[in-house]
């Protein structure tokens, strides 16, 4: 059913109102009293105004809001601080030689227009890319495909890094392994501890596409400011198995972790460690 819009209705007796006033002359300090001749045509214009019905307007919907939780695709230049020029962005990539000749120790890719690809660079050395929002609970999904040898990673926070590198076949592993939270270290002393493995060695082979996903849950802390509660790795997989689950990681990774934690922070893909092609990257909050 159609309905009047309150709104309209206001205004229209609003109007009858003044006329009405204008007619018998009330509040006369206000409003003097119309002559004979304007009092008729007044009253003539309320009573065609009282004949007709207010026009029935539809009620007027509300904006659609994004819906919570909704996934923000990571593969557009607009959502990172700043993004290098150097980047390729291609829809097929290959594994070539290096500079010096070693087999597949780089990605060989062509600019193409409208690509969902996006490759570090002829040197596989780029800066690093951040987002301009701040995350605090998420999730995410990763796809990216390396070269032999290569290194790169995925930090929560810009801190809390999820370790990328080539360990297809690697018996021994360690956080520094792909799949891993990447071991404390420092400039002098080197790794101050193991990290924490994954539970399989999950890696594919360099040069074909691999998929993580993960779920994250920021560090809590009280009204104060104090940490109450450590960062967790909810559950974490690589190509399809689980690799982690609620794993508490007690502080930043890397070098990174005697800075302080905070409830949210960027996200980050490290790209200046080695040739690394990165597609469907996304993230999604979780309230």
């Amino acid at each position: 059913a159609r309905s009047t819009a309150p709104g309209d209705a206001d205004v229209v007796q609003a109007t009858i109102a003044k006329l009405r006033w204008m007619v018998e002359g009330l509040a006369k300090r206000q409003a003097p009293a119309p002559d004979e001749e304007t009092e008729k045509k007044l009253r003539a214009v309320i009573a065609r105004i009282e004949s007709q019905p207010v026009p029935p307007v539809e009620p007027k919907k509300p904006e659609p809001r994004p819906a919570q939780g909704e996934w923000i695709d990571l593969m557009r230049p607009d959502v990172w601080k700043k993004v290098d020029d150097k980047w390729i962005v291609t829809d097929e990539v290959k594994l070539a030689p290096d500079a010096k000749d070693r087999a597949d120790r780089a990605l060989k890719a062509a600019k193409k227009d409208g690509g969902k690809i996006w490759v570090n660079g002829e040197t596989g050395r780029l800066p690093n890319l951040i987002t301009k929002e701040a995350f605090g609970d998420c999730e995410i999904h990763v796809e990216y495909l390396i070269a032999k040898g290569s290194n790169a990673g995925v930090k929560f926070h810009e801190v809390y890094e999820i370790q990328i590198d080539d360990s297809y076949g690697k018996k021994e592993l360690t956080g520094s392994n792909n799949g891993g939270i990447y071991p404390r270290a420092d400039a002098k002393l080197g790794y101050l501890d193991k990290g924490v493995p994954r539970k399989v060695n999950a890696s594919k082979p360099a040069g074909e596409w691999q998929t993580l996903d993960a779920i994250w849950k920021s560090p809590r802390f009280n009204d104060k400011g104090e940490k109450i509660a450590d960062a967790v790795l909810v559950k974490a997989t690589l190509n399809g198995e689980v690799i982690h689950e609620n794993v508490a990681v007690k502080t930043p990774t890397g070098g990174n972790w005697q800075k302080k934690e905070t409830p949210t922070g960027s996200f980050m893909l490290q790209c200046d460690h080695g040739p690394t092609a990165w597609r469907n990257v996304k993230i999604r909050p979780i309230k």
